[in-house]
């Protein structure tokens, strides 16, 4: 998780953790701050008792996490005194109304109300004022105060009666916030089901399970700790860590995730990841990283705050003066400034941007896409080309070999030893495709020394004292061994969509060898999402042009480069944005590295368990689902929807009361219905984005279709 004693954020507020030796996990507490940012710490001393540990922060109201009003009444005794501080302020109300408007028992009704629910708020707004920071408690404390100083009494009670219910209903629809980053971390059980040193089987922490221990999973239980198959079979639903719809199956060998749901069979797997390292912890860490970097549209907010609210209350002096010197009638203008103090709050504005983004980010995550924060999830929906890697990305990414020629008359069965010894070193698809041929036809596999990768060539190394290269076209070229012969044998296998490596010595080739890679499901269907959505496809491929083609065509993809060193496909994602492209580059390999980093959102696919994927792409897709880049963009577009139309909701909500506040049309109660209402109006819009199911929408194409292959 996260270090404990340091601060991290949840969009734009501050979070703290704290911690002690008897926690499992630190407590995250937030504050959304309109105008401050003081945290607060709190423990959460429900780990210690060995229960499941979920982040369950506390979010604060939007403009003040110094103490929050409605804090005081979740306690039976607190939602009491608020009922009494109700019922005063009703009965003030209506004494006023009865005639009695200068009783003292109206001022005492008013006054018992205020001080039964509104004495959290006067603490939070004297505390903001004292760091003369003015946030929505220092806002109502100075209203209320100030139509009790002008005789208003029923009023001032209605208002903070009414101010603390709507903290209290804001405060509970922020919880299906809190719910939603928490249930990340109840997937992982508290406990495993460990093989001990005697032969028993015993329930133990998470936390004290050692690497390489051996655990048992019956049906119907998640899997605790990350780890690999050891024994038995059985369908494993890991929806929540790589989004799959459908339960996978797991035989010895296979990789296991925590927080994964055993379906069916008993399992016993070793243990590959300690508790805190696990997927599912990553998983959570990157979310948390994500929710600590500032959308664009949240800077904005936050600095617009900061000189919006003095400007109010500076507005509102002006209101409460200077009318009044010509027109007199004092209490008059003083009212309305106190009403214009309520009505120009920015709370509205304010949480509803940290409110939608995280609830995009988390939905991204539930859908097995993690997101590295609110700034690519804003960028997302300005995407019009994606570059997307061939090998692994398009394809499988597991070629399988198809062909072997000798081209000096040596045995094939040699030949194809020394070429899969080589291989054997090498983590290439195609090299991969060689070993796993020689494992099936048990080829008799020589030790290499010297062994050298040759990034975007191929591999080298020595073999019985001899020098032996393995590798493609350019390789061949580098040292002098591609002849016309060689040529026309390798473009007879490559018009076939072959990928072809040819195995050489310090005299001349020996012999050739094809591989065939296939395309992944669902690749056609994704990249034609894409182009509904109107972002065009290209491919970059390290392949040939044949190849490149051939798998272009099959996928649908609208241009095709072939045989690009990484420096290449740096080269062209470059001049895209040169051109004034928004270019995503998707990508999985260490050849993708320098392309990945310099485009607008770099994509990593299948980053389920890998650390690096997680760590360098700024968007992670958790399985190898390319429909997942659709449903990403469509999610970018509705969060920015959604955002627009929050922004047009407290701006326009709060422009037509501050109009009528200056007519004298409205009141104080109004006030606070007309800020608290429209609060929650965004806070709910923005929570839709935990339920929506992102559909691409159609726009037009932003080229006409077409292959092309750009031979560097």
């Amino acid at each position: 998780m996260v270090s404990t004693g340091q601060p991290v954020c949840l969009a734009s507020s501050p979070i703290f953790i704290s911690s002690c030796p008897e926690l499992l996990d630190p407590v995250v507490t937030i504050g959304c701050a309109m105008a401050s940012r003081q945290p607060r710490r709190v423990w959460n001393m429900s780990c210690c008792d060995n229960q499941p540990q979920a982040l369950k922060p506390e979010i604060d109201n939007c403009c003040g996490a110094d103490g929050c009003s409605s804090s005081e009444h979740r306690s039976a005794w607190g939602r009491w005194r608020l009922a009494a501080a109700g019922l005063a302020a009703l009965a003030a109300e209506v004494l006023h109304l009865a005639g009695l408007a200068g009783d003292w028992r109206v001022a005492a009704l008013a006054l018992l109300s205020i001080l039964l629910c509104g004495l959290g708020t006067y603490k939070a707004g004297w505390q903001a004022i004292r760091r003369r920071e003015l946030n929505i408690n220092a806002l109502m404390s100075v209203a209320v105060t100030g139509a009790m100083l002008i005789g208003e009494w029923p009023e001032a009670a209605m208002v903070m009666f009414l101010f603390t219910i709507a903290e209290l209903i804001e405060e509970r629809s922020l919880e299906r916030a809190r719910r939603a980053i928490s249930s990340l971390l109840d997937l992982s059980p508290a406990q495993a089901r460990v093989l001990q040193a005697d032969g028993r089987w015993r329930d133990v922490s998470v936390a004290e399970v050692a690497l390489g221990d051996r655990v048992r999973v019956r049906p119907g239980e998640r899997i605790a700790l990350d780890g690999e198959v050891l024994s038995g079979h059985s369908s494993i639903n890991q929806a929540p860590i790589t989004g799959e719809s459908l339960p996978v199956d797991k035989r010895s060998g296979d990789t296991l995730f925590a927080g994964s749901l055993n379906q069916q069979g008993e399992l016993e797997y070793r243990v590959t990841a300690a508790a805190s390292n696990s997927t599912l912890a990553r998983i959570i860490r990157a979310v948390e990283q994500a929710q600590a970097s500032q959308a664009p549209t949240q800077r904005f907010i936050d600095r617009f705050a900061r000189i919006y609210t003095p400007a109010v209350f500076a507005l509102a002096l002006v209101v409460a003066l200077v009318p009044a010197l010509f027109v007199g009638d004092w209490l008059e203008w003083i009212y309305r400034a106190l009403v214009l103090l309520v009505v120009a709050c920015p709370c509205a504005l304010v949480i509803s941007t940290p409110v939608t983004v995280v609830s995009g980010l988390t939905r991204a995550a539930r859908l097995g896409i993690l997101i590295k924060g609110g700034r690519f999830l804003e960028a997302g929906r300005e995407l019009d080309c994606l570059a997307l890697d061939k090998t692994g990305t398009l394809t499988l990414g597991q070629p399988e070999l198809t062909d072997i020629e000798p081209l000096n008359g040596q045995g094939s069965e040699l030949l194809f030893g020394l070429a899969a010894s080589l291989a054997e070193r090498s983590d290439h698809p195609v090299s991969s495709a060689l070993s796993r041929a020689a494992r099936q036809q048990q080829a008799r596999l020589q030790a290499v020394e010297g062994f050298a990768a040759l990034p975007g060539s191929g591999v080298r190394g020595r073999i019985d004292g001899q020098d032996y290269w393995l590798g493609n076209r350019r390789l061949m070229s580098e040292l002098g061994r591609l002849d016309a012969t060689l040529e026309q044998r390798l473009q007879a296998l490559e018009r076939q969509g072959k990928s072809v490596v040819v195995l050489a010595d310090a005299q001349q080739p020996l012999a050739l060898f094809a591989v065939a890679d296939q395309l992944k499901p669902g690749t056609r269907e994704a990249i034609g999402r894409l182009s509904l959505a109107g972002v065009e496809s290209r491919m970059l491929s390290g392949d040939n042009p044949h190849a490149a083609r051939t798998i272009a065509a099959q996928a649908g993809i609208d241009q095709a480069h072939a045989e690009l060193l990484p420096e290449h496909k740096l080269e062209l994602v470059e001049r895209w944005q040169a051109e004034g492209r928004r270019v995503g580059m998707v990508g999985d390999g260490i050849n993708d590295a320098p392309a990945l980093a310099r485009a607008d959102i770099g994509f990593a696919m299948a980053a389920a368990g890998t650390d690096t994927a997680m760590e360098t792409a700024d968007v992670a897709l958790m399985d190898d689902d390319l429909g997942k880049i659709p449903t990403f963009i469509q999610l970018s577009r509705e969060t920015v929807r959604i955002l627009r139309q929050n922004i047009v909701l407290a701006v326009g909500i709060k422009a037509l009361f501050l109009l009528l506040t200056l007519t004298g049309h409205t009141t104080l109660w109004m006030a606070v219905f007309a800020d608290m209402g429209v609060s929650l109006l965004v806070v709910f819009n923005g929570l839709r984005l935990l339920r929506a199911r992102p559909q691409v929408e159609s726009q037009p194409a932003q080229a006409p279709h077409q292959i092309s292959a750009a031979n560097q």
